[in-house]
């Protein structure tokens, strides 16, 4: 049985996710586990679909990075799923298809794995290295504090009688942010467990 794993890194890539879901679907995948979250955090669907998959099953995934950001954590999942009798499939390499089930799929993985682990870390470079220009050329202005933002309304709801789980869900801060948003107002004290 093929099931299929989509990913994307944040919620406004829904583009993105459903088009994964369709090559998946179209690959022949009975079943597609989906989620929207970063590749370095918890990722309850990616767990689901290993626990799913049995012994002669494949994962199949449109590209690496949708399942693991560098070589070590796939090398991980890879010999994790292998040691199950479970094969990895990728979709997208150029115009092949990589199945780990074979010597040569295993060895095209890594190999892919790695360019592309390169190439997440030389974009990486070229990023700090264009912030640091326009910090020196003053035109660096960061990231815009969300949660400081969103200090007010976290303090006007608390006023209206929300819950801090409430407030975060309905402001999109976490929880920790809306208790220093509190207690910069004088209200935390106020606050029950």
């Amino acid at each position: 049985m093929d099931i299929g794993y989509a990913r994307t890194s944040t919620l406004d890539q829904v583009a993105g996710l459903e088009a994964q879901v369709r090559d998946l679907k179209a690959a022949g995948c009975e079943q597609v586990y989906q989620e929207q979250a970063s590749a370095l955090g918890t990722r309850p669907q990616l767990e689901a679909a290993l626990g799913f998959l049995r012994k002669g099953d494949t994962l199949v995934v449109t590209k690496i990075d949708r399942l693991a950001r560098n070589t070590r954590v796939l090398g991980q999942i890879v010999d994790g799923l292998h040691a199950r009798g479970i094969a990895l499939k990728v979709l997208q390499f150029g115009k092949e298809t990589v199945d780990t089930s074979g010597a040569y799929g295993k060895l095209v993985l890594n190999m892919f794995s790695a360019f592309a682990e390169f190439e997440r870390d030389l974009m990486r470079e070229r990023q700090m290295e264009g912030i640091a220009k326009a910090k020196r050329e003053g035109k660096y202005k960061g990231r815009k504090p969300t949660a400081r933002a969103k200090a007010e309304d976290a303090v006007a709801l608390f006023k209206q009688g929300k819950t801090v789980t409430e407030i975060a869900r309905l402001t999109g801060i976490g929880r920790g942010s809306v208790y220093r948003s509190l207690q910069a107002a004088g209200l935390h004290r106020l606050v029950s467990s």
